[in-house]
C-alpha cells in the first residue's frame, strides 16, 4: 500500500512554510561561493601544470615531461567517478548539504598541501608521486561537489526559474578560472622570472586555506534541499541508489555524460591549462610572456561567466534543449576560430579567440544543471547527476590537454586539435538531440512515476 502524502504546493517546504526570496538568495549565494572556491582549487593546479609543474616536478623524467605533466590533469578525472559514487550514495541517503561540506574540506586540504610540496630537486621521484596523489584527492572532491551544488540550487528554485538558479553553480567554473588565472597573473607580476618558479606559484595554492574557511561559513548557513527534506521525512530514500540508477537508467547516464563531454573537452583547452602552456612555451612556436597570456585567459573567464548566465536565462524561456542546440552551433564556430587567432602570436587576438569560444561554452554549460536535475527521479537524483557528470568529465576534459599535446607533437600542427574538438562538439550535439526537453517537470518525491518515464527519444517507461 502506498504511503505517499499529497504533494506540497509550489514554493512550500515539507513543513508547509513558504520558501522566501531571502532563503533562495542565500542558497544561490552559497552555491556560487562554494563552487567558485572548489573550482579555483581545481583550476589553479591546471594553470600551474603548463607554467610550473613540467619544469619543477617532471622535467627530470625526460623529453616527454610536458606530456606527463598534462596527463596528471587527466588522472584526477579517473577518480571523479569514485567521488561521484560516494557523494551520490551519501547524498541520496543523508542529504546534499553534508556532502557539500566535506567535499569543500577535502579539496581545500589537498590544494594547500600542494602549495608546500617540495619539488623534484628536493626529494626526487617522491615529489611527482605526492603531487599526483594530491591531484587524485582533488578529483575525488570535484566528482562529488558538482552534483550536490546543482541539486541545492535547482531543487530550491521556483519551477519557472530553474535555468537561472541552475546557472549559479555553473558560473562557479568561470569564476574559479577567473580567480585562478587572475591570482597567478598577479603573482607573475609580484614574483617575475625565477622568483615565480621558486616561490611565487605556491602563494595561490596556500590562499586556498582562506577561501575554504569562507566557503565553509557560507555553506553551513544554508538549509537542506527541500526535495531531500521531504524524502527524509517520508522515509522514502533509496537504500542502494547507485544500483537502482544503473539498473533502470544506465543508457540515460551515458547519453547525459556525452552531452557534458562535448562541452568539457573544448573547455579544458583553458581550464586544463593547454592554451596557457602552448602560448608561453619558450621552445614553442609562440613563446609569449606568461603574464599577458594569463590576463587574456582571465578576461575570457568573464565572457564565459556572462554567456553562462545568459544561457540560464534563455533556458527558462526557450527550453534547455533549444538553448543547447544554439550553444553547439556557437561552440563549433569558436573551435574553428580558436587556433587561427591564437597562432597569430598576438595576445589581443588570443583573447578574442578565447572570448568567442566561451560564448558557445557558456550556452552548452549554463543549462546543464537544470537539464540534469530534470532527467532523474528524486530518490536517485544525486547519484544520477553526479555520476553522469563524472563520466562526461572523463570522456571529455580528462585527457583533452594531453590529447592536444600529443596531436601537435605527431602532426606538427594545431589543425588536428581543431578537428578533435569539433568532433567532440558534434558528439555533444547528437547526445542532446536524443533527449526530450523536460523543463518544468515536478521534482518532488510525489512525482517519481512521471520522473521515471525515460526522456530518451524512442524509449518507453522504465
Amino acid at each position: 500500500m502506498s504511503t505517499r502524502q499529497p504533494a506540497a504546493p509550489e514554493g512550500f517546504t515539507p513543513t508547509g512554510t513558504i520558501a522566501t526570496s531571502a532563503d533562495r538568495r542565500r542558497v544561490v549565494f552559497a552555491t556560487v561561493v562554494g563552487t567558485t572556491v572548489e573550482w579555483y582549487d581545481f583550476f589553479i593546479y591546471a594553470t600551474a601544470v603548463g607554467l610550473v609543474f613540467g619544469q619543477l616536478f617532471f622535467a627530470p623524467l625526460g623529453a616527454n615531461s610536458a606530456l606527463i605533466a598534462f596527463a596528471t590533469v587527466g588522472v584526477s578525472f579517473l577518480f571523479r567517478p569514485l567521488g561521484a559514487f560516494l557523494a551520490g550514495h551519501f547524498g541520496d541517503k543523508y542529504g546534499r548539504k553534508v556532502v557539500l561540506m566535506w567535499t569543500l574540506i577535502l579539496m581545500g586540504v589537498a590544494t594547500a598541501l600542494i602549495g608546500v610540496l617540495p619539488d623534484y630537486e628536493a626529494i626526487g621521484i617522491l615529489a611527482p608521486i605526492l603531487l599526483v596523489v594530491l591531484r587524485i584527492l582533488q578529483g575525488v572532491s570535484a566528482g562529488g561537489e558538482w552534483g550536490g551544488a546543482v541539486l541545492m540550487a535547482v531543487e530550491h528554485a521556483p519551477k519557472k526559474r530553474r535555468g537561472m538558479f541552475g546557472a549559479s553553480p555553473q558560473i562557479g567554473v568561470p569564476l574559479g578560472l577567473l580567480l585562478a588565472s587572475g591570482v597567478m597573473a598577479l603573482m607573475a607580476m609580484i614574483a617575475p622570472g625565477d622568483a615565480f618558479l621558486e616561490w611565487g606559484w605556491r602563494v595561490p595554492f596556500l590562499l586556498s586555506v582562506v577561501l575554504i574557511l569562507i566557503g565553509w561559513y557560507v555553506r553551513r548557513r544554508v538549509e537542506e534541499s527541500p526535495v531531500f527534506a521531504e524524502l527524509n521525512a517520508r522515509k522514502e530514500k533509496a537504500q542502494m541508489p547507485v544500483v537502482q540508477l544503473f539498473r533502470k537508467h544506465a543508457l540515460l547516464v551515458v547519453i547525459a555524460a556525452l552531452v557534458f563531454a562535448g562541452n568539457n573537452a573544448v573547455g579544458y583547452m583553458t581550464t586544463g591549462g593547454y592554451i596557457q602552456g602552448y602560448a608561453t612555451n619558450p621552445d614553442g612556436p609562440l613563446g609569449l610572456e606568461r603574464g599577458p597570456v594569463l590576463w587574456a585567459v582571465t578576461g575570457s573567464a568573464v565572457t564565459w561567466l556572462l554567456s553562462t548566465l545568459a544561457a540560464g536565462w534563455f533556458a527558462d524561456r526557450i527550453g534547455r534543449r533549444t538553448t543547447y542546440l544554439i550553444g553547439w552551433g556557437l561552440q563549433l564556430v569558436g573551435v574553428f576560430l580558436l587556433f587561427p587567432l591564437v597562432n597569430t602570436g598576438d595576445v589581443g587576438l588570443l583573447f578574442l579567440g578565447l572570448a568567442i569560444l566561451t560564448l558557445g561554452l557558456g550556452f552548452t554549460y549554463g543549462p546543464q544543471a537544470a537539464l540534469y536535475t530534470e532527467l532523474f527521479p528524486a530518490s536517485i537524483r544525486f547519484s544520477g547527476v553526479s555520476i553522469s557528470y563524472a563520466i562526461g568529465a572523463i570522456l571529455g576534459g580528462a585527457f583533452a590537454p594531453t590529447i592536444a599535446t600529443a596531436l601537435v607533437q605527431a602532426t606538427g600542427s594545431t589543425q588536428s586539435v581543431t578537428w578533435y574538438l569539433a568532433g567532440m562538439t558534434v558528439i555533444g550535439l547528437i547526445a542532446t538531440l536524443l533527449l526530450r526537453d523536460r523543463s518544468g517537470i515536478p521534482l518532488g518525491p510525489d512525482h517519481e512515476d512521471e520522473q521515471s518515464v525515460s526522456p530518451i527519444y524512442g524509449m518507453s517507461k522504465v
